[in-house]
């Protein structure tokens, strides 16, 4: 069974279907075995939910063929400006996709990122900031970030110099690590307190390997390191990005994908202490699509954001679903 037909057999009623929302999280990507591109996320976007806006995330897609390395992922921004460009253009409908654009830059380089980094921003005006991924475990059975980082990235020294250009530009920062690995995002947090750092999947909560099984033990230690982070203004967290294979929930091996009352039952509690930690002012819904596509749909998945925070007030809804991510992004 293919993916689509796979993900068909559950189809829901669109909960609060008038709800403005930016999804500050998403992918785009043409390879042998995957294509999600332009008219892929307009077919999710448009499932039911009003989706307004889009933020899209490196996932290491078209880079340049050619010239100086540093500066082949700016390819990059320049493939990801063209798509927005065609949103912008009214001619796929009123929703504008990738109104902010996250790449890719090496800030191992130090302060010869900065050329990277104006590369960059020349390329776009969308362009936002930088995502340089940090997830490492000791664990074969856990893939490392796909931009292969050593152990401690954050921590370290060549990498802060890099980290610091983007200060500099007023640039933000995206932040991917497991679990394990929260307490050196705080420490990089606290030491660039007028750097935004945009906080992704929850910091990667790991249960697969050999913490397979043991979310109810790993639980109170992420619980801790989040209430620990969330002591850093500077740091806004993605809620979502919890339902991929690694998160050991085992949604994409099941008969029929999840449907968004199987998601809350399984995640809702992740969202509630964000929340209560960061406040709606700082946390955003994000779909991390096509990655979390092997578990669920796209309108599925946001009707379990919508029926985790049912209760709260209309403020604070428009502050998850829209507002926190266009102020983070600057959109």
């Amino acid at each position: 069974m293919d993916q689509m037909t796979w993900l068909d057999q559950v189809t829901e009623e669109i909960v609060e279907p008038e709800r403005e929302i930016c999804d500050p999280h998403h992918h785009l990507w043409d390879h042998p075995q995957s294509r999600y591109l332009l008219d892929e996320l307009l077919a999710d976007t448009g499932s039911g939910h009003n989706v307004v806006s889009t933020v899209f995330v490196e996932c290491s897609s078209m880079y340049r063929a050619l010239g100086p390395e540093a500066l082949r992922p700016v390819g990059e921004t320049e493939f990801v400006n063209g798509v927005a460009a065609m949103s912008a253009s009214g001619g796929f409908g009123e929703m504008r996709a990738c109104s902010g654009i996250v790449s890719y830059a090496n800030l191992c380089l130090g302060s010869a990122v900065g050329e990277v980094l104006d590369a960059h921003m020349a390329a776009s005006s969308r362009f936002r900031g930088i995502r340089h991924a940090a997830g490492w475990d000791a664990s074969d059975e856990v893939r490392n970030s796909h931009t292969n980082p050593p152990q401690h990235l954050y921590l370290d020294a060549k990498f802060r110099e890099g980290f610091a250009e983007l200060g500099k530009r007023g640039l933000s920062f995206d932040a991917w690590l497991y679990h394990t690995q929260i307490a050196e995002l705080t420490d990089l947090a606290e030491a660039f307190p007028d750097t935004t750092i945009i906080f992704d999947h929850f910091g990667g909560p790991l249960g697969i390997g050999p913490y397979a099984g043991k979310q109810e033990e790993i639980y109170p230690e992420w619980q801790q390191s989040i209430t620990r982070l969330a002591e850093c203004p500077n740091v806004f967290p993605k809620l979502g990005g919890l339902v991929m294979p690694l998160n050991g929930f085992g949604f994409h091996k099941k008969d029929k994908p999840a449907t968004s009352a199987e998601v809350v039952a399984a995640t809702g509690h992740y969202y509630r202490h964000a929340i209560d930690c960061f406040g709606v002012e700082r946390c955003m819904f994000e779909s991390n699509f096509p990655v979390d596509k092997q578990s669920c749909s796209y309108h599925v998945l946001w009707n379990a954001f919508k029926k985790m925070v049912a209760d709260a007030s209309e403020d604070e809804k428009q502050a998850l679903f829209h507002d926190s991510a266009c102020r983070a992004y600057r959109l």
